[in-house]
Formats: structure tokens, sequence, C-alpha cells
């Protein structure tokens, strides 16, 4: 179980958690509790799900701007 602790450890920072979230897994996994430690893995989660759709709605911002762009460059040079 230890071993799977840190396993589980090891893998938050390429996840991307924050050295907070990376401490808090810390905590509950010193304190083997791994209901609140999944409740905690599930939030973090939920973070990176957040942080993927915000990247999604700025990557769909510069798709309509290349979109408007082009629009633009054809009726000027139609």
């Amino acid at each position: 179980m230890e071993q799977d602790y840190k396993q589980i450890l090891t893998g938050l920072e390429d996840a991307g958690c924050t050295p907070k979230e990376i401490r808090d897994a810390e905590r509950l996994c010193d304190l083997k509790d791994p209901d609140a430690l999944v409740r905690h893995l599930r939030r973090c989660r939920c973070s990176r799900m957040e942080e993927l759709h915000e990247s999604q709605r700025k990557v769909d911002c510069l798709d309509y701007l290349i979109r408007q762009t082009e629009k633009t460059k054809n009726t000027i040079i139609g």
C-alpha cells in the first residue's frame, strides 16, 4: 500500500497538480485515508478539466479569429 501512495504522489506532479494539491494528497496518504484521497484526486481532476475547457475556449476564439481574417483576406483580394 505504501508503494501505491508513492506512485500516486509521483504522478500528481506529472498530472499538473499544484504544490498545495500534492501536499494535501501527501497528508491524506500519511493519514492512510484512501476514501478522502480519492475525493481529493477527483477534485484535482476536476481542476485539470476546467483548465482543459478554458484552453479549448481560447483555441476556439483563435479559430474564429483565423476564419474572420481569412474571410477578410478573401474580400480584400477578391
